[in-house]
């Protein structure tokens, strides 16, 4: 399993009191020197005892194999507890592993309940993920509109792969009207973002559209970009 960066942050999510606060961060340092023994000695009790961010810590380290031997199936019960405690990164973590089996049987139902799980509560890896799901009819029946809803809120938070994704469908007029302006507004943030792809796109679509839509559809990427994906549209 891909190993997860643990911020600072992460860490003090959901602190049910100071000394639950202390405990993790004693066992953040113990981690992030190496001493995976004492961080799990420091993680376990508040683990035992309900705290999310202890439990996925303790999922994390089965299933990295840090601190005590590789153990899949601990992995999953303890990112279980979290997840079902709203842990954000824990359900995204789900959501992978039932989608590629990785060592859990592959259950795709378990993949999108856990997809959508993080996804609602803002996790743009998890948005993207259900776009493109939607979008092929990969688990789910196909369907462009819940497609663009996931995209669109995964591009608002600036991931440039469903920036990508969008443009295109605003071309197709996919799940939404077809529409030049936005397919080229999303296609040339995209691009500005390191999209190579999206700047292909950009080009074929300006050989259907007239000059003052070109105009229209820069400035609103312009604002776009300049609010933050706050301002992106008519």
């Amino acid at each position: 399993m891909r190993r997860f960066i643990l911020s600072l942050s992460c860490f003090l999510m959901m602190l049910a009191a100071p000394i639950s606060a202390q405990d993790l961060q004693k066992g953040l340092e113990a981690y992030n020197s190496g001493d995976y023994a004492t961080a799990f000695k420091e993680w376990k009790p508040l683990a035992d005892a309900g705290d999310s961010v202890a439990q996925f810590n303790i999922g994390r380290m089965y299933d990295n194999g840090q601190g005590v031997p590789q153990d899949y199936k601990e992995a999953v019960k303890w990112y279980i507890l979290a997840a079902e405690q709203g842990n954000v990164t824990a359900q995204l973590i789900l959501g992978v592993m039932y989608a590629t089996g990785w060592g859990i049987p592959q259950d795709y139902k378990e993949e999108v309940k856990w997809y959508t799980l993080a996804a609602e509560q803002g996790d743009v890896s998890a948005q993207a993920n259900l776009g493109n799901m939607y979008r092929k009819g990969h688990v789910v029946p196909q369907d462009y509109k819940e497609a663009v809803k996931w995209y669109t809120l995964a591009a608002e938070q600036g991931y440039v792969d469903a920036q990508f994704n969008l443009g295109v469908m605003y071309f197709k007029g996919q799940g939404v009207l077809a529409d030049f302006v936005i397919a080229h507004m999303w296609s040339n943030i995209a691009a500005a973002n390191g999209n190579e792809p999206a700047a292909k796109n950009r080009e074929i679509m300006a050989k259907n559209m007239t000059s003052e839509d070109i105009s229209k559809a820069q400035a609103l990427a312009r604002v776009c970009m300049n609010s933050n994906y706050e301002k992106c549209g008519y």
